[in-house]
């Protein structure tokens, strides 16, 4: 049958670098062809064979692999359970010495709860400084702190940059 050249998608037409990557990343028939997304490869089978010759080989690297995974899954949980013990003795001397002490490491705390000085101060601010002052959470890293990088940015060193103050 003849199709009508209107009715034919062009493939010439754009950019052939999406069509390139679509192709690339959604191929027609995954089954038969690999795939560079690593959906299907059909010479897996023959490099496992050609590398590990035999079954019973490759069930001994299998379970070689398993134990070393254990044996480094039981010395974290070990190395966990020192520290964890640590704390706790450290934490027993600190109400051992100082009960308030204790009390205020211990103290449960709403970010999202207020003082009275910063609800007033949120009256008087602008919007965005409002955001700023909801954004900041006591106790956690300031979201307004930069990543140190290599190089300045373009825009150069702002000098009347000030942190806003967050009263306690």
């Amino acid at each position: 049958t003849q199709v009508r050249s209107y009715a034919v998608r062009n493939e010439a037409v754009g950019d052939p670098k999406k069509e390139i990557i679509r192709k690339a990343l959604y191929p027609n028939n995954i089954r038969s062809r690999a795939s560079p997304t690593g959906t299907w490869r059909p010479d897996v089978a023959r490099a496992l064979q050609f590398a590990i010759p035999s079954v019973q080989a490759h069930n001994t690297i299998e379970r070689a692999w398993l134990l070393h995974k254990r044996h480094i899954r039981k010395m974290r949980e070990a190395e966990l359970a020192r520290k964890f013990e640590s704390m706790q003795k450290a934490m027993e001397e600190l109400r051992r010495v100082d009960d308030r002490l204790y009390m205020e490491a211990n103290k449960q705390e709403d970010p999202r709860a207020r003082s009275e000085a910063e609800r007033e101060l949120a009256k008087q601010l602008k919007t965005t400084e409002i955001r700023t002052l909801e954004a900041r959470i006591r106790g956690l890293f300031p979201r307004e702190l930069r990543v140190p990088t290599d190089t300045p940015s373009h825009s150069g060193w702002n000098y009347e940059w000030k942190p806003f103050p967050r009263p306690l």
